[in-house]
């Protein structure tokens, strides 16, 4: 258990440094909206992209990818049709909801665990790659169409065939990982003159992504009535701490056999709690920020008795 205990150290060590330096107004008053906009512009395009350039694409299309994402996709959607037909949502509020319900904090907590506790980091790339490549584009197609803040550049909710196109080409995100994965699949190895800027943009992601959600703590009131949506952060928290390892163990061992370490690393992974990034993603189109933010606290320290009682079943 050292290695769980170390990446949650991790990431509560960072995402204080954040709530410090919002309380201290050290960085400004804007500083959560203007960090997670690098983030989403800057930073995350450039480390997909390195990571798919540098990644052994053979290993991470295995049948991890085939547990990890179709589980995650189904927690997913299981979000969006309760949420739809229970809370009444709105599109990007169902997109950001589904998000945080599934995707998995793969990077800051998903790599320490997956060295430490499961003593092989190839289990956490295939989840990874889907969410950086297939998922995440998903969602951020869904909340460029859907999206009418005229600030962001949606002024009309009429989404046309033209709009359904263009979006995706001017998404950072999407180009990121839709670049390095043209270019990984090409054999084509960039010089180090390109490949050593987009590691170092690409190495600040996770721990800037971590300062941003802890400066959106700052003054917050959580889990306040009235101002939090306490139903979508209860769902979406269950679904994502119980319903989801509950899934992947049954799909991982009825599905597709798998026993022993391999069961065990499948169902710990599908435990880690919701990415900050989903926060990110909140930020840049003002939608679910609160839902985001929350849920994302609560996986957090929900996942830590969730892992050890795995631990204790299955290790």
């Amino acid at each position: 258990m050292s290695g769980v205990v170390s990446g949650f150290t991790v990431i509560f060590i960072m995402v204080g440094i954040g709530w410090f330096l919002g309380r201290t107004r050290v960085l400004g008053d804007s500083a959560h909206e203007v960090l997670s906009r690098l983030v989403f512009f800057v930073c995350t395009p450039a480390l997909l992209f390195h990571s798919l350039v540098t990644s052994d694409l053979s290993v991470i299309f295995s049948k991890t990818l085939v547990i990890a994402g179709g589980s995650a996709l189904a927690i997913g959607a299981i979000y969006i049709v309760i949420a739809r037909l229970w809370l009444r949502r709105a599109i990007p509020e169902l997109a950001i909801g589904g998000l945080a319900s599934s995707y998995v904090n793969s990077v800051n907590l998903g790599l320490p665990i997956a060295i430490f506790v499961l003593d092989d980091a190839s289990f956490i790339a295939p989840l990874l790659l889907f969410q950086i490549l297939v998922y995440s584009p998903m969602a951020l197609i869904t909340l460029d169409l859907s999206v009418t803040d005229p600030a962001l550049g949606h002024a009309s909710p009429k989404t046309t065939l033209r709009d359904a196109v263009i979006a995706p080409l001017t998404n950072p995100i999407v180009l990121g990982g839709v670049t390095g994965l043209v270019v990984s699949t090409t054999g084509w190895l960039p010089p180090t003159a390109i490949l050593e800027p987009m590691k170092m943009l690409g190495n600040a992601s996770v721990p800037a992504a971590l300062l941003a959600f802890g400066l959106s703590l700052t003054g917050a009131s959580i889990f306040k009535k009235g101002q939090s949506p306490r139903r979508d952060i209860a769902l979406a928290s269950v679904l994502k701490i119980v319903a989801m390892p509950a899934l992947v163990y049954v799909v991982a061992r009825f599905g597709f056999g798998e026993t022993g370490h391999q069961l065990f690393a499948q169902v710990v992974i599908a435990a880690l709690p919701t990415a900050q990034n989903v926060l990110v993603y909140a930020t840049r189109y003002r939608r679910a920020q609160i839902m985001a933010r929350d849920t994302a606290l609560i996986t957090t320290l929900g996942s830590i008795p969730a892992i050890a009682v795995i631990a204790a079943l299955l290790a």
